[in-house]
Order: structure tokens, then C-alpha cells, then sequence
């Protein structure tokens, strides 16, 4: 029975799920829904892009009142990303449910605005470890009326040093509440260190392997010297849209990225030491494909959801062989396809040989030298991306934008790209020969000078968020 229509789920709410494209189950799903509906417990282990968040999302949403205006679900991410993008699947969710408010509460931003929607009320808060704490401390944040609690990449926010947080969290909400632990891995650590939040849980392990049909993977040796060449060749023989190059260290990151940078590619790295604004826009500028190659360490790429990545590239192997799997799982997601490559300096030997254990599956291996390099391969993203300083605190939508971008700026649809709305600033990718004259125009009549445009009869400062100096 894998059918949503066989859980007990309200008409409306199957409706809602049938319109989001939810009509069958996913593995995790199906072996979770059931218990987490019952009010059960729940340890589940799921790998990233399995539909964990739906599972939990349904289960907070089903004994939700809207009537209610109290924190009745708590959702904590290791990261500003994986929170936001909880919170949007969940908005998702809620329209078949009623006025449901939901809050993301994260650091890099001001506490006064959390503060005062807070004063408002909500229904869900999703949030990462370290600001519900200063909420807490606070006494802006009531959790005393919590009947779900969810820790999202459990395994992740205790390798990032939240743990004392968390128990502290788990403190603030009633002993009587339903827990859902989901995690990428369950070491015996994480295992013993959770215990006392959890109570008879129901323990699901769904396969962490993925399909040798959607994901074509190959290794690569190499010598000591030899990755940036590799990478470089790699991108040039294959031409992905958009690939993500996993590091095992921030030094290797910047390393590798100035590499390809130097050598024309649109690169940028993300590592967890970075600013949180410039965290944010390097994220939006790879979404968006105004950046091509992402260069990351595990930590920083976690909770990162691209649609569509054609290509990973692991630069270093990683000593963890579920870490390799999660690696390569950004690519081939859903029912799409994709390319892994691993490359394999001679100390690395070993580590591959884990990653066949795990995978039960021989490494197919191939030789750098017989792959053909396209000169033209190299070229700047296609897109890039206008910000916009104005967001939703100026009651800005999407269609405000593309409206403005299509109507004056004098762009077809398929030149506009992605459009992020943020409370205070918006960023939109456009195609990038288009883009500096569609600006113009926008600008034309502006007593502000060049840099404003004109948005629904208003003038909006604007810049083009171009690290490369292509533009």
C-alpha cells in the first residue's frame, strides 16, 4: 500500500498532495507514515533527496490545529539552507490544511524581525540550534505547547557542536510530545546520545545505496599533483550545466576553485567559515546557473538541493563510505540522471575499496588520458544574477519581478531565470547577454542614478552580483 490515498489523511489534504504531485509513496515514506501518524516515535535513517521531509512534514501537519495559535511543531536543521528549505516544503504541504504560519528562525539575520513575527504567533518553527537557543534565552520563543518535534540531519548537527543546544531545546518542550529523529547515519554515539529524547521509538533503515541506472559512476587515478588538471578535463570532456566538486578540506576548496577560475570556468567555493551573506549568494548564484562549478566540503554542501545537477565530481575520496554515497546522490535525483567522478591519488586506494563494500558493486575505473577536452567547453554560466534591494517587507513578488523584467525591461520569459524573494532583498538570475541592456532600460528615467530601476511605479537600488567580472 503505497498509495497517499491509503493513509488517514483528510480529503482536502490528499487533494492538496495530489496537486504537489505526491501520488505514490517513497520508500522512507511508506515505512514511516503509518508509525508517525499513529503518534509513534520514529528513528529513520534516509539518505538526502528520499522524501524524509514530506514524512515528517505530513505527520507535524496531520494533528496540527490551525485554530491554535501556538508552536505546535518544531522542526531543527543543522543549517540556514536545509531550514529554509524545510520550511518551504512544508508551506507546500500546509495549503491543504488551512492558514497555517510558519516561521524560519536562523542566524545571519536580525533577531528584531524574528522577535516581532514571533509576537504575532506561529504554528511550525524550523530553525537551526544555535538561534532557537537565543530565542529561548530570550523568552521570545514559548515551546511549552510542542506536539511534534523533528531533528533533521541529526547526525550532522551533532558533528557541527550543537548537541548541548539541542538537549537544551529538547528540555523547553513537554515531556509528552511525539519525537522523529531522522539522520543520514546513526553511529553508536549519536545513538546513545539521543536516547533520553526519544521513547520506544520505531527504528526504519531505508537503503542508503542508489540506483547503478540513474547515477553513472566512475574513478579515475591519479598522481599527488594532479587533481585540479583532472577536474579541469573532466569539465571539458563532459560540459555539465552545472556540477558540484566535494573537497575534503576548506584549503582544498579554495585551492581548487581559484584553480579552475584562473582557468576560465565560473567557480566559486563554500566552506562553513564563510560570511553569512556570502554563503547565501554563492548558493543563489549556483541555483540560479550563474555560477557553474560549486567547489564544497561535505559540511557546507549539506542540506544543498539543486534541481537538475548533471555532475559530481569528488576531488578528494572521501574516508566515509556513506559520506561518498551522499556525495554522489545530488546527482540523479527523482527520475533524472547523472555523472560521478572519482579521483583517486595513491594513498586513496584504500578508501575506494570501502566504498565498494558498502556499495557491494566493483569501481568502474577509467583513464583520464582517453577523455577527448572541448576548448570551447569553457565558457561563462550562462546566466547571471540581478539583486534587487527590495523583498518582501516591500511587498514584492515574483510576478512583480518578472512582470517589470518582461514588460519594460523588454525580456522574453525563457531569458528570466529563478527568482529568490528574501524579506529585505530579491535576487533574480536573467541570461547574460540580455542582461546589462534589460537593466538599462529598467534604470531609464531614473533620477537616482543608474543603479535604481523601476519596479510596480517604484525605484528599487540594484546591482549584478558578478564574482567573475564577466558581465
Amino acid at each position: 500500500m503505497t498509495s497517499f490515498a491509503s493513509l488517514p489523511l483528510k480529503q482536502l489534504f490528499l487533494a492538496n498532495l495530489a496537486t504537489l504531485g505526491y501520488h505514490e509513496m517513497t520508500e522512507i515514506q511508506a515505512a514511516s507514515l503509518p508509525a508517525v501518524l499513529e503518534g509513534r516515535d520514529l528513528i529513520a535513517q534516509a539518505k538526502t533527496g528520499s522524501g524524509k521531509t514530506a514524512a515528517f512534514g505530513i505527520g507535524i501537519l496531520h494533528k496540527l490545529n490551525p485554530a491554535w495559535f501556538a508552536v505546535q511543531g518544531l522542526v531543527l536543521c543543522p543549517t540556514r539552507e536545509l531550514a529554509d528549505q524545510v520550511a518551504g516544503e512544508l508551506r507546500r504541504l500546509a495549503r491543504g490544511v488551512g492558514n497555517v504560519k510558519i516561521l524560519t528562525l536562523t542566524g545571519g539575520v536580525s533577531m528584531r524581525p524574528q522577535i516581532a513575527s514571533l509576537e504575532f504567533g506561529a504554528h511550525i518553527v524550523v530553525g537551526t540550534p544555535g538561534r532557537i537557543r537565543d530565542h529561548l534565552g530570550r523568552a521570545s520563543l514559548d515551546l511549552s505547547k510542542v506536539q511534534t518535534l523533528v531533528l533533521d540531519e541529526a547526525d550532522r548537527m551533532t558533528d557541527m557542536g550543537f548537541y548541548d543546544e539541542i538537549a537544551n531545546i529538547v528540555r523547553a518542550t513537554p515531556q509528552r510530545r511525539q519525537t522523529l529523529l531522522f539522520s543520514a547515519t546513526y553511529p553508536d554515539d549519536i545513538r546513545e546520545a539521543t536516547a533520553p529524547f526519544l521513547r520506544d521509538p520505531l527504528e526504519i533503515a531505508v537503503e542508503s545505496r542508489h540506483d547503478a541506472t540513474r547515477i553513472d559512476q566512475r574513478f579515475y587515478e591519479i598522481g599527488f599533483d594532479g587533481r585540479v588538471d583532472a577536474v579541469a578535463r573532466l569539465l571539458r570532456h563532459h560540459k555539465p550545466v552545472s556540477a558540484l566538486a566535494f573537497c575534503n578540506t576548506k584549503a582544498r576548496c579554495r585551492e581548487v576553485a581559484e584553480a579552475l577560475r584562473e582557468q576560465g570556468f565560473s567557480a566559486l567555493a563554500l566552506y562553513g567559515e564563510l560570511e553569512q551573506q556570502e554563503r547565501d549568494e554563492i548558493l543563489v548564484l549556483f541555483a540560479n546557473r550563474s555560477c557553474s562549478v560549486l567547489v564544497a566540503t561535505d559540511v557546507a554542501a549539506r542540506g544543498l538541493d539543486i534541481a537538475d545537477l548533471d555532475t559530481v565530481i569528488n576531488v578528494d575520496v572521501s574516508k566515509d563510505p556513506e559520506v561518498h554515497v551522499h556525495r554522489i546522490g545530488r546527482t540523479g535525483r527523482g527520475a533524472g540522471s547523472g555523472m560521478a567522478h572519482t579521483l583517486c591519488a595513491p594513498n586513496e586506494s584504500k578508501w575506494v575499496r570501502l566504498v565498494e563494500e558498502y556499495q557491494d558493486a566493483q569501481a568502474v575505473w577509467e583513464r583520464l588520458d582517453a577523455l577527448e577536452e572541448d576548448a570551447d567547453a569553457v565558457a561563462p554560466a550562462p546566466m547571471v544574477t540581478l539583486n534587487i534591494a527590495g523583498g518582501k517587507k516591500a511587498k514584492l513578488r515574483a510576478g512583480d519581478l518578472l512582470g517589470a523584467l518582461t514588460g519594460d525591461a523588454g525580456l522574453t520569459k525563457d531569458q528570466v531565470g529563478k527568482i529568490n524573494i528574501g524579506e529585505f532583498s530579491s535576487y533574480v538570475a536573467l541570461e547574460r547577454h540580455a542582461a546589462r541592456a534589460a537593466v538599462a532600460r529598467l534604470s531609464a528615467g531614473s533620477t537616482l542614478g543608474p543603479d535604481y530601476g523601476a519596479i510596480k511605479g517604484r525605484w528599487f537600488k540594484m546591482r549584478f552580483v558578478d564574482p567573475f567580472g564577466k558581465l
